[in-house]
């Protein structure tokens, strides 16, 4: 299945991105803190370094002076798929640190037949999103932001760990797939204990749902889920991408703060 690699790594790239997420609790942006990155190293079948995705996060000064955080996200093929498939995607979002808003989503990649090249600006005054699509031009729009702060999914995703949720509660937000906002469902399963190249973990895995009316990947049958660790820094030490062909599973590999590497607590 030569399409395969290809499919889930922009998949990847979309899923664990390029998605707006509603704040269903809008305040300080508290996802990250200032030079965290980490690199999860990509599974899908047999092969078990099938890429790689480095996620870093670095505060900075806005236009006005004020504290903003720019989440990048770089997406790779790596070892023997980069032979046959080579892919690489870079992602950024910008978030005003007092508030937590979404402020900027740029992405850009490409496999060589496929081109990504596209940016979302957020106007709370008119609450007007605007995006623009230069790989796919009938694409581009403006689309009215519903009630509540955007902030990117992967933010999100990183941000469950400050979120305290116990087995079989949940937290709802609000998504935007393209030109649509509805809503998903973010579901604390339950406790896993999870190998990854840092160790052993004992974590909590989560899953957003798309209760009613499913669109994308999750109309497809697809899922995403996040486990975090539950003791020290509660990291997520793992993520999972289901599509109906394929899993592809991403495996901390290395944690780095602002000054040092640092292993965290098993």
């Amino acid at each position: 299945m030569r399409f395969a690699p290809s499919v889930i790594l922009r998949s990847l790239a979309y899923a664990m991105f390029a998605v707006p997420v509603l704040s269903a609790n809008p305040g300080p942006f508290t996802a990250f803190s200032d030079g965290e990155t980490f690199t999860y190293r990509v599974s899908w079948g047999v092969f078990f370094h099938a890429g790689e995705i480095v996620i870093s996060a670095h505060e900075e000064k806005g236009a006005d002076g004020a504290k903003v955080f720019r989440i990048t996200t770089d997406t790779a093929t790596h070892g023997l798929v980069r032979g046959f498939y080579s892919y690489n995607n870079h992602a950024e979002g910008v978030i005003d640190q007092a508030t937590g808003r979404l402020l900027l989503v740029r992405e850009k990649g490409s496999d060589g037949e496929h081109f990504t090249d596209n940016e979302t600006t957020f106007d709370y005054a008119r609450k007007i999103a605007s995006y623009v699509d230069r790989a796919h031009p009938s694409r581009t729009a403006q689309v009215p932001i519903p009630p509540g702060d955007p902030i990117d999914l992967i933010s999100a995703l990183v941000d469950t760990r400050n979120w305290n949720l116990q087995p079989g509660e949940k937290r709802p937000v609000l998504v935007s797939f393209g030109n649509e906002f509805f809503p998903l469902a973010l579901y604390a399963e339950g406790y896993d204990e999870i190998w990854t190249p840092l160790g052993r973990f004992q974590t909590l895995g989560l899953v957003p749902r798309m209760e009613e009316n499913p669109k994308g990947i999750f109309k497809r049958g697809g899922e995403i889920k996040v486990w975090i660790s539950q003791k020290g820094q509660k990291l997520p030490v793992q993520m999972q991408l289901k599509l109906k062909f394929g899993v592809a599973t991403l495996h901390l590999a290395d944690y780095r703060k602002a000054a040092a590497s640092e292993k965290p607590a098993e």
